[in-house]
């Protein structure tokens, strides 16, 4: 089980899709993997609405290596993310940041077990652009 204070990344990544996902949708897949169940912590719809994935107490599925002191957030979308997904990524990590001060914004991609391009964009420029720590 997670504590606060074993979170020191906060992951941002990208379904790498075109569809309309949901997290039911993202979490179906999962199953279909053989993981017990969506591997993220949140999931942002391209509405901006973001949807519960796992508790954040429990350990992701989402960063290979480094699910015992991440969370992980799915921006639903490959390349074009819409003003309102990146308007509640900003809402979602400020809030993530507030309750785990210790953690470090970064993307998938920057980890180095990956050989993922997710999110498709410099997390760390664009969190240095909204004023964001971490």
């Amino acid at each position: 089980m997670l504590q606060a204070s074993d979170i020191r990344y906060l992951v941002v990544h990208c379904s790498d899709t075109d569809d309309d996902l949901t997290a039911s949708d993202i979490h179906a897949m999962h199953l279909g993997f053989g993981w017990d169940g969506i591997g993220y912590h949140a999931v942002i719809i391209k509405d901006g609405t973001i949807e519960q994935g796992r508790p954040h107490f429990w350990a992701g599925a989402h960063v290979y290596g480094h699910n015992e002191e991440s969370l992980g957030v799915c921006l639903i979308g490959r390349n074009d993310f819409t003003p309102e997904q990146m308007t509640a990524l900003d809402e979602l990590l400020r809030d993530w940041i507030s309750r785990y001060p210790q953690a470090r914004i970064c993307g998938h991609r920057d980890f180095p077990n990956t050989q993922k391009t997710c999110p498709n964009f410099d997390v760390a420029a664009w969190v240095k652009d909204r004023g964001l720590t971490g």
